[in-house]
């Protein structure tokens, strides 16, 4: 029944006979013969055992979508967030601010204007300011971080 492993058959016997013993002092005699009892116990081990251990063939198991990005995908974010990060620290730091806080932290305007303390005509001006500059530094790199022309 288990395939010819003989481990598997040498635990299910010693299985068998340990719940024999366990249950010998509440024998019944003429009830059902201890031969008879004791092949269905081992069966019915051998069966367990048997759907425990299948094993679904690997052709057989649907492939599971991975929505991880690949490790290409993640290089080249951790590429241009790095080129974004050293493009921002070369911007005068109110336009730097002021483009954080409206495009990463994604304030409004107004909100902008009263974290620094400045009117919403002087925030359009500076994050008009911040993303000309930032377009004009990280230019010479859009190849290098995968960007397409056009």
């Amino acid at each position: 029944m288990l395939g010819g492993d003989r481990a598997e058959a040498e635990d299910v016997t010693q299985e068998a006979m340990l719940r024999l013993w366990k249950m010998a002092p509440d024998w019944r005699q003429g009830e059902a013969k201890v031969s008879t009892w004791l092949f269905r116990v081992a069966s019915n081990l051998c069966t367990d055992r048997l759907r425990k251990s299948r094993v679904v063939p690997t052709d057989e198991v649907p492939e599971v979508a991975d929505d991880a990005p690949s490790v290409e995908a993640q290089m080249q974010t951790k590429a241009r967030v790095s080129a974004l990060e050293s493009a921002l620290a070369d911007l005068p730091e109110r336009q730097r601010q002021a483009v954080v806080l409206r495009h990463i932290e994604g304030f409004s305007n107004p909100e902008i204007a009263a974290v620094m303390e400045i009117g919403v005509e002087a925030v359009e001006s500076l994050t008009a300011r911040g993303k000309r500059a930032l377009a004009a530094l990280l230019a010479p790199k859009r190849e290098e971080l995968g960007f397409e022309d056009g």
